[in-house]
């Protein structure tokens, strides 16, 4: 009975503990460059093991909220859900020629934005009393981000670049048949901005919505389908950059795409305990102000499984294939921005969120009852080193890994 106890004293004190972690790490999302800048579902408790998997069977509420919040009806108990993800990349930039109009020399670094930590924080429940079976999720995330700063380097002229964007999303899915549901979601976005021009640009913010929907089918007893589809969502930083060599505010619009998701998962094999599952992404960057001008249309393709090596713990693998965003024809503008210089000067920009890298591999375990009541959700996974050149005098080389957990407490 006393050790009972004691495990009761310190499951009521996770909470608190992971919440005050989380608080402490969360205002700085920069660098977790996934696609483009976009996250996801990578960065999730249960979905980061399977290298983004959600569309049709998510693992843990707060991907459903993210992706297809009709497979909320998947949860059959209340759960809140605190964890978080920590990234790091490693960017490097060559330079070769100079860039008069930005005041950049030639030069070689590696960026100096270090690691940080992205927040994933959700809840689930269903509403009794409902003509139809009817479940409601939120969840407070990071949605995308990127940094790079080279301020250490004199030759760059001061370049960085800083972008974080968080998100507050209430969602609701219905089940309109033993089969059928549908769901949707708002998501309010926080955004934060300093750069990508060189010059002064002081961090700035602005608020965006972003509309989802979806919807989840059970074709059978063990294979599910899934689809969603979620709008763009365009922040409009107000004052945010002084170009180099100009005097006068510029207003920087920049924005996430509009995305489609579909997704298949079975769970027949070896008596139900492995669960295999694949998502095709479509990211239209084409209607991203800003991100518009630096990549072109994106396919993203993931598969993931999860082994329930006996009845506490879940085995995690995922593997993901990103097509390589960066367009090649740029102009000589961003958002609508003249940048001086023209198409060398836009390509050095364009340098900023160059994440060209192909493959991402990752692995995960998931404990059930750590504590009675508490379930243990831990990944990590990484990108391979990859490099681009981006016209005849920038190149730039990425890679990065991350690693992240959740803590996830059922009640009924």
């Amino acid at each position: 009975m006393r050790r009972y106890a004691t495990a009761r004293k310190c499951r009521r004190c996770l909470p608190l503990i992971a919440l005050g972690i989380w608080a402490v790490c969360s205002p700085s999302v920069a660098t977790a460059q996934l696609y483009g800048i976009d996250f996801r579902n990578t960065l999730m408790p249960a979905s980061g093991g399977m290298a983004g998997t959600s569309v049709a069977a998510p693992q843990d509420m707060i991907s459903a909220v993210n992706g297809n919040a009709a497979a909320l009806t998947q949860f059959q108990e209340t759960r809140v859900t605190i964890g978080g993800a920590f990234a790091e990349a490693t960017y490097d930039l060559s330079q070769t020629q100079a860039v008069p109009s930005l005041g950049v020399l030639p030069y070689a670094a590696k960026s100096s934005t270090p690691g940080v930590v992205v927040p994933a924080v959700g809840a689930v429940m269903e509403i009794p009393e409902m003509p139809l079976r009817t479940v409601v999720g939120l969840g407070v995330f990071g949605g995308a981000g990127s940094g790079v700063g080279f301020e250490q380097v004199p030759e760059s002229n001061g370049t960085s670049s800083y972008l974080l964007l968080l998100e507050f999303a209430p969602s609701v899915a219905v089940e309109i048949t033993d089969r059928l549901s549908v769901g949707g979601s708002m998501l309010i976005g926080d955004g934060y901005l300093s750069g990508p021009f060189v010059g002064s640009s002081p961090m700035s913010n602005a608020y965006s919505l972003r509309a989802g929907l979806g919807l989840g089918y059970e074709l059978g007893e063990a294979t599910r389908l899934g689809a969603y589809w979620q709008s763009t969502q365009a922040f409009r930083f107000q004052n945010a950059a002084i170009l180099y060599g100009q005097t006068q505010a510029t207003t920087v619009n920049i924005g996430l795409p509009q995305t489609v998701g579909l997704g298949i998962s079975n769970q027949a094999l070896l008596d139900g305990r492995l669960l295999l599952a694949a998502d095709a992404i479509f990211l239209n960057w084409d209607t991203a102000a800003l991100l518009q001008n630096i990549y072109k249309d994106q396919w993203v393709m993931q598969l993931g499984l999860q082994y329930q090596a006996n009845q506490r713990t879940k085995l995690r693998l995922g593997y993901a294939l990103a097509g390589n965003p960066i367009d090649e024809t740029v102009g000589t503008s961003l958002a609508g921005v003249p940048v001086p210089g023209g198409v060398p000067a836009v390509k050095y920009l364009q340098g900023q969120y160059a994440v060209v890298n192909p493959h991402r591999f990752t692995g995960g375990v998931g404990i059930t009852d750590l504590l009675p009541g508490l379930d243990l959700d831990l990944f990590a996974g990484g990108m391979f080193p990859a490099s681009e050149s981006l016209g005849s005098n920038t190149q730039t080389s990425l890679k990065s890994y991350w690693i992240g957990l959740g803590l996830t407490w059922r009640q009924g």
